[in-house]
């Protein structure tokens, strides 16, 4: 299911915002060489009239769905589970991008940021985009969509429901969310705003599952792709069709089981080592299962019907050379040795399809599929939207939870500017032979003084943003404490935030 509300195909023209960030310096020397003229930081403290909204991070996703983008896009924007730490370290080496988190399966390739600027936020992700990939900047636009704050929280906590996936409700997306934290933990970068985000997704995924039928009769990616090749086979050759599975990782084990499902009992398993394949076996009783290596790829697939393949290989295991010169099939099983590939990147080229004895199958074509019962989805969906709405402004409650942490740290250094001037004119007065003892003693009261004072209004802005009406006291007190000790003239947090990003790259 997919909203329409919010959702951005090519990049929209930026705010007042954006506008003031896109001429912020990039290097020390032009701080200094604006400082006659506004300042893009000064344009930025004054162009909207609550500055602390201003202030806040944008929560923004880049991406590229099985909806939006062909499989051909998105097995070159695809991203290895193992290489998501690294991409999450150099996303956050660009100027304006605080954290970042990647989810990239087989229907989707998207990003999770959190910007100090939505505008130029999205262009040095779509750039980083392009550059990895090698799909030109126009490209990666015309298929992507953006999404900001409540929009994107709304869109991961239908993805991780499942009401977002080419199959409603299949289960495999929430375990993918849930390997998202799982690889982000530790990694800088995976700050706390994203890690929030997806935390907060597993929950939803798991409550709509709980609390709705919506994956009651659910297929799964791997269930969809037998429907579809016993949807191409003759139906009296479904018994006798011989049935080839190349990978037994999660998605050839789901593969294996919907074949079993199907009446299937005897099939070969090709994988890189026969220990998964020995599992499976032993879980599935009463099937022959015949393991061969990947050394004998192509003479297991030379004696099948149709073959399955499902690795994580980023280079294809077929290609039309290799499907040339296999013998044909018997008419009794369509003629054509069939190909199903659930992999991305796809490991069967589709110039394979150019051969008269064979037909390729992805996951785009799985569409056929599941076109069926589009209005019991569609009811099945509304009924976790409900659940979404709620979750989702839990989740903007906690974030907006957040937000009087500048205003702590402002006081504070308000409070110790003023301490340490006033310290130093009382030690200044008392003379140059003070005692260290007495230097500390002054300095510990001067201390104590101003923690005491400083206890009561740090309590009432502290809220861990579960309780609305404790919540909206607190954002009260942020604002009130913020007018009587004109925190506004303190350096603002973005301010800080674009600097210390300056600095950073000049390193």
């Amino acid at each position: 299911m997919r909203r329409n509300c919010g959702m951005i195909r090519c990049e929209a023209a930026p705010d007042a915002l954006a506008q003031a960030d896109q001429a912020v310096p990039t290097n020390a020397a032009s701080f200094s060489a604006s400082a006659s003229s506004l300042s893009a930081l000064e344009q930025l403290k004054t162009s909207a009239a609550d500055r602390y909204t201003k202030e806040r991070s944008s929560i923004v996703v880049i991406g590229l769905s099985i909806h939006t983008a062909p499989v051909e896009m998105r097995e070159k924007l695809a991203i290895p589970e193992a290489e998501w730490p690294r991409a999450i370290s150099e996303l956050c080496g660009l100027n304006h991008i605080e954290e970042a988190a990647v989810l990239s399966t087989c229907n989707r390739m998207e990003i999770y940021v959190v910007a100090l600027s939505r505008h130029r936020g999205v262009k040095e992700v779509t750039d980083w985009m392009s550059k990895t990939s090698g799909i030109p900047v126009s490209e990666i636009c015309e298929h992507r969509f953006l999404l900001y704050d409540k929009d994107a929280t709304q869109h991961i906590f239908e993805v991780s429901a499942g009401l977002d996936s080419l199959v409603l409700g299949e289960g495999q997306i929430l375990a993918q969310v849930k390997q998202v934290v799982k690889v982000g933990q530790g990694v800088v970068g995976f700050g706390r705003n994203i890690s929030g985000l997806f935390k907060h997704a597993i929950t939803v995924g798991k409550r709509v599952r709980t609390e709705t039928n919506i994956a009651a009769g659910a297929v799964s990616v791997s269930s969809a792709a037998v429907e579809l090749a016993l949807m191409k086979l003759p139906e009296a050759s479904h018994a006798a069709a011989r049935m080839l599975v190349i990978g037994a990782g999660k998605m050839g084990k789901l593969v294996i089981k919907h074949l079993v499902a199907k009446g299937c009992t005897k099939m070969v398993v090709v994988n890189r080592s026969e220990e998964r394949v020995s599992a499976i076996r032993e879980e599935i009783k009463d099937v022959e299962i015949i393991y061969k290596p990947l050394t004998e790829m192509l003479t297991c697939t030379a004696e099948a019907d149709v073959v399955f393949t499902s690795t994580a290989s980023e280079t294809p295991l077929f290609l039309k050379e290799h499907v040339a010169d296999l013998p044909p099939v018997a008419p009794s099983v369509g003629g054509l040795r069939m190909f199903v590939d659930i992999s991305v990147p796809r490991n069967v080229g589709a110039c394979v399809n150019d051969l008269e004895t064979a037909r390729v199958y992805n996951v785009d074509d799985l569409k056929e599929v599941v076109a069926a019962n589009k209005e019991d989805r569609l009811r099945k969906a509304m009924e976790a939207q409900a659940i979404i709405v709620e979750e989702s402004k839990q989740f903007e409650a906690w974030r907006d939870s957040l937000e009087t942490v500048p205003t702590i740290k402002k006081l504070r250094s308000y409070a110790e500017r003023i301490r340490a001037a006033e310290l130093e004119k009382c030690l200044s007065k008392m003379g140059d032979d003070i005692p260290k003892k007495t230097r500390k003693a002054v300095d510990d009261l001067s201390r104590g003084i101003v923690n005491k004072l400083l206890h009561g209004p740090m309590q009432h802005l502290r809220c861990d943003g579960s309780d609305s009406r404790t919540l909206s006291e607190t954002l009260e007190n942020m604002h009130a404490l913020n007018r009587m000790f004109s925190l506004e003239t303190e350096i603002s947090v973005l301010e800080q935030k674009i600097r210390a990003k300056v600095e950073q790259t000049q390193k």
